[in-house]
């Protein structure tokens, strides 16, 4: 396929997409607010030469916000314009910085969207975060003389052979990238089979690994846990899928079992989930409480299970548990970020689906910080397991930690590679 047979399909494609949009907006109201953004109709303050990050998501806001503090702190005149696809991804960005950047949606992937949104912003130097490549975000940005740095970037096995499908369109797209820093060799030769030129492929590592966590949440999240869960054993479900949720409470009710003081902290990926999971916890017959009813000096004590059913709140939440189970991993999604609960020196748990997440999953399996496991039995044996032999858990815990601590440099990595795109832009 070629972009212009692409770009033919996704203009035909655009009603369904506007109501798919519109029907999200039916269960997260935020997807029916600021369209007029996607289409790249938006006010913007004096941007012009600043640094564009395009994180799609939550995941990937998270992972751009130490890019975007370094340049905010050593830059401190330079714009920078943060695009995200999903409105979870804009509220973390504003959490994040509030009017220290300037936040709007990412334009559609088509021509004139886009060139009408590089016209308002016109940036010096666009950043795309991982995996989210835009054929059209890419060509256009690129062929007005824009460097477009790909970072962070991972490549599955499975994605590269669909990416094989469209060898033309594939091609053409990959062949513009300025820069793709990846994060494992296995990644960098994916890229480079799909048409990223070898001169412009670093391999740096994950910049996950130079995760911190500020002595200020550590501070907050032990209060947290004094006060409100006190000293029960906690372990905590982040980022579930539809169909986990229920292997979670199977897991949690045969953990009650044996260990009857036990609480789970459930916290589903996608907001708009919130409701539908209360109400399996519900249906369960577990006693719960909602982390957003949760009022300062008021204990958890009656509840079984507490819902995170807040925004921007995982890394806290995960600094109130004694385990950790990952999710998207027990259906085939790839997994998410083992890297948050292995920095807070929790013992890591997962299904066996990482293929988003392969080589963070190996280092942390190898070295013991991380167990794969299949259904509710074995993840409520694990539990009992580590709950019963706490020298056990602070050894999987501590191991998982080193992983964190023996992989950090990439970021610095990346900063060198984005600053000298900045530094180039300037001098022509």
């Amino acid at each position: 396929m070629s972009r212009f047979l692409y770009t033919t399909f996704f203009y035909l494609m655009l009603p369904l997409i506007l109501l798919r949009l519109l029907w999200r907006g039916l269960k997260a109201p935020a997807y029916r607010y600021r369209i007029a953004e996607r289409f790249g109709f938006f006010t913007v303050p004096e941007q012009k030469n600043g640094l564009w990050i395009h994180a799609v998501s939550v995941g990937e806001s998270i992972a751009a916000a130490p890019i975007i503090e370094h340049f905010l702190a050593n830059h401190p005149s330079l714009p920078v314009v943060v695009t995200t696809m999903t409105p979870t991804g804009s509220e973390r960005v504003k959490a994040m910085f509030g009017d220290r950047v300037f936040h709007v949606y990412a334009p559609y992937d088509l021509p004139d969207v886009v060139a009408r949104f590089l016209k308002r912003v016109q940036p010096s130097v666009a950043v795309i975060m991982e995996t989210e490549i835009w054929p059209n975000m890419v060509c256009e940005t690129a062929a007005k003389g824009i460097p477009v740095v790909l970072a962070n970037a991972r490549l599955s096995a499975r994605s590269s052979r669909g990416y094989g499908h469209l060898a033309t369109l594939t091609q053409s797209v990959f062949s513009q990238f300025a820069q793709v820093v990846a994060q494992s060799a296995e990644d960098g030769a994916r890229f480079v089979d799909l048409g990223v030129s070898p001169a412009r492929l670093t391999v740096s590592g994950s910049i996950k690994f130079d995760l911190a966590i500020p002595e200020t949440l550590r501070t907050e999240a032990e209060d947290l846990r004094v006060v409100w869960l006190g000293s029960r054993p906690v372990w905590i479900a982040a980022s579930t899928h539809a169909g986990e949720d229920e292997i979670m409470l199977s897991a949690h009710r045969e953990l009650l079992q044996r260990q009857p003081r036990a609480l789970l902290l459930l916290v589903p990926r996608h907001p708009e989930r919130f409701n539908k999971v209360a109400g399996l916890i519900s249906a369960g017959g577990f006693s719960f409480q909602r982390r957003s009813d949760y009022k300062d000096g008021v204990s958890a004590e009656d509840a079984q299970v507490v819902l995170g059913d807040t925004m921007g709140e995982l890394l806290l939440l995960l600094g109130c548990a004694d385990i950790a189970f990952v999710g998207g991993s027990l259906i085939e999604h790839g997994g998410h970020n083992t890297l948050e609960p292995a920095a807070w020196g929790l013992p890591v748990l997962s299904g066996n689906s990482d293929f988003n997440f392969t080589e963070i999953s190996t280092l942390l399996s190898a070295e013991g910080g991380l167990l794969k496991l299949a259904d509710a039995q074995s993840l409520s044996n694990t539990l009992q397991a580590l709950f019963t032999d706490s020298a056990r858990a602070q050894r999987q815990g501590a191991a998982a930690k080193q992983v964190v601590e023996n992989n950090r440099g990439a970021l610095q990595r990346l900063l060198a590679i984005i600053e000298q795109a900045l530094q180039e832009r300037e001098a022509i």
